[in-house]
């Protein structure tokens, strides 16, 4: 497709970006209604499976259809996954409680990994890698766009509508997309001398399953075991059995679902590590950050969302400028070190964060954060797709997915126990010989000042202000004490989520200083090498 009329590619990226933009925004919207969600439905201990599941799923899904896509081309594929992600989106609207939540959520990460997948490899169909700067840094603007938008939306719907909506409010665009990319997208043939490789992909599926489901399941809490386990060193024993059975069946297949030459080139090698640590790192941001304004500072969720949105504004117009700057220099290496080790300060200031600090401070920190991951997340995909063939270029995008999706989900699990790890010590410690008036008050209050023990109270600002109410005159100093102390304890344990995060988003930085930097290909240097092939031949 990359000899199509300007005007031809420019029509189809516009159907592209727009499919990009309902998965995103579908993605971003639930980010801050998420505390309030579980709130409603329970469950706060199985929180992060609702988001490990999306993870797990979209990892699988990426990986899978990259060599597919590459053999019978991107078009069914990309229909495929909006398909998959309106129905999963219109089901977890649906749920009661928070396991089908996960169930649903599990579909529609399946579909948004199609989506990614196809989408982003569809821009090095149309364009070389210089050119495929400029629309790399649009796409990843548009997951800026939905970031503004998304919390926004989520926020106002959490708020004056019920929960449920917050799922569905974006289905429409799911349709406008798929008829879209139907009418707009051309179909290619398949590629002959091609096979599927089956078992290649059994054995990938299940390396990628078993090491995210240990990772997931590692901690503590209901629904979790201790790392040391038999269940979580059964699942770290069935990945390395998966993992060395896919080696070996790569190694012997024709048209391998990963090949492993691909890794024996140092760029791909060094940008997939990269970008799985950007992966880890940046969920303590995305994910902890609405915990923490809305949970510790008592925020609502709408006002958690404006506090959101300097941060991913600032993101958007980062990542246009990196974009730009790839474009005119065909230089990236500066740009990552620069952008990674921005992030990596961002997070660490918002480990001092506390109770007490203010809330436009707060925006700054977010903010530092915000350019970091503007300027480096268009880089680690680009230079991937910069250093392989074309005729591997759906394989080595899923593979820069992959590992960015492995980060994500492997970044949850190892967060999420060490704020949980931190929560319950300080909890532990505070209720250790303190009076709380709890056995002064009848079964049915006393029930009710129990809640207030629970840091998934402070995440549903109606139900706290509930039970204040209800609660006798002379308990409520005990109460208010009690709600100062959980934030208290929610706070430490969410800051120490960030400094975790910024110690794995320096390891990138690191990585990112040892990146080869190979200048990326233009329209004219494409243009010249046919006239210097010419000129060999007819010496």
């Amino acid at each position: 497709m990359i000899h199509l009329t300007e005007k031809k590619k420019i029509t189809i990226m516009i159907a592209i970006m727009v499919a990009m933009f309902f998965s995103a925004i579908n993605q971003t919207i639930i980010g801050v209604a998420m505390p309030r969600i579980i709130a409603k439905l329970g469950g706060m201990d199985y929180y992060t499976w609702a988001i490990t599941i999306y993870l797990l799923t979209t990892t699988v899904a990426t990986i899978l259809v990259g060599k597919l896509s590459d053999i019978y081309g991107r078009k069914p594929f990309i229909l495929a996954g909006i398909g998959l992600f309106t129905i999963g989106a219109f089901l977890s609207g649906l749920s009661t409680d928070i396991f089908q939540l996960i169930a649903y959520r599990s579909i529609t990460g399946f579909g948004a990994g199609v989506i990614m997948s196809t989408a982003f490899t569809a821009i090095g169909d149309l364009y070389l890698p210089r050119e495929r700067a400029r629309w790399t840094g649009l796409m990843s603007g548009i997951f800026g766009i939905s970031s503004v938008l998304g919390p926004l939306v989520g926020g106002y719907v959490v708020d004056h509508l019920d929960w449920h909506w917050v799922f569905w409010i974006f289905l429409p665009l799911g349709i406008i997309a798929f008829m879209m990319i139907a009418f707009l997208f051309p179909k290619v043939p398949r590629r002959e001398g091609e096979t599927i490789d089956y078992l290649g992909s059994f054995f990938l599926t299940i390396t990628i399953v078993a090491l995210l489901l240990a990772f997931s399941l590692a901690g503590e809490g209901p629904g979790k075991y201790a790392w040391t386990s038999w269940e979580i060193l059964g699942l770290f024993g069935l990945t390395i059995i998966g993992l060395a059975a896919f080696i070996v069946t790569e190694s012997k297949v024709k048209s391998p679902v990963l090949p492993l030459s691909l890794f024996k080139n140092d760029i791909v090698t060094m940008s997939n590590m990269a970008g799985f640590l950007l992966g880890a790192g940046m969920m303590g941001v995305m994910i902890y950050a609405p915990f923490f304004i809305q949970g510790v500072k008592g925020i609502s969720p709408s006002g958690s969302g404006y506090i959101m949105m300097p941060m991913s504004i600032v993101m958007v117009l980062a990542t246009a400028f990196a974009g730009q700057l790839m474009t005119k220099t065909g230089k990236y290496k500066g740009l990552a070190i620069a952008g990674l080790l921005t992030t990596t300060i961002g997070i660490f200031l918002l480990h001092f964060i506390t109770i007490d600090t203010p809330i436009y401070l707060l925006i700054i920190y977010l903010c530092i954060v915000g350019i970091g991951l503007g300027a480096s997340m268009p880089v680690f995909s680009l230079t991937v797709q910069n250093a392989v063939p074309l005729r591997q270029l759906g394989v080595a995008s899923a593979s820069s997915q992959l590992f960015r999706s492995l980060g994500s989900t492997i970044g949850i699990g190892i967060l999420g126990t060490i704020m949980s790890s931190r929560m319950a010590s300080r909890l532990t410690e505070m209720y250790t010989g303190q009076s709380t008036g709890q056995s002064q008050l009848p079964p049915e209050q006393a029930k009710q000042f129990g809640e207030l023990m629970n840091p998934q109270v402070l995440l549903d600002q109606p139900k706290l202000e509930q039970i204040q109410k209800q609660l006798p005159a002379e308990i409520l100093p005990y109460a208010e004490k009690m709600i100062a102390s959980v934030r208290e304890v929610f706070s430490d344990a969410l800051t120490s989520t960030f400094l975790a995060g910024a110690i794995i988003m320096l390891a990138a930085v690191v990585i990112a200083v040892f990146l080869r930097a190979v200048p990326l290909v233009s329209e004219k240097d494409h243009q010249k090498q046919p006239r210097k092939s010419e000129k060999s031949s007819g010496a």
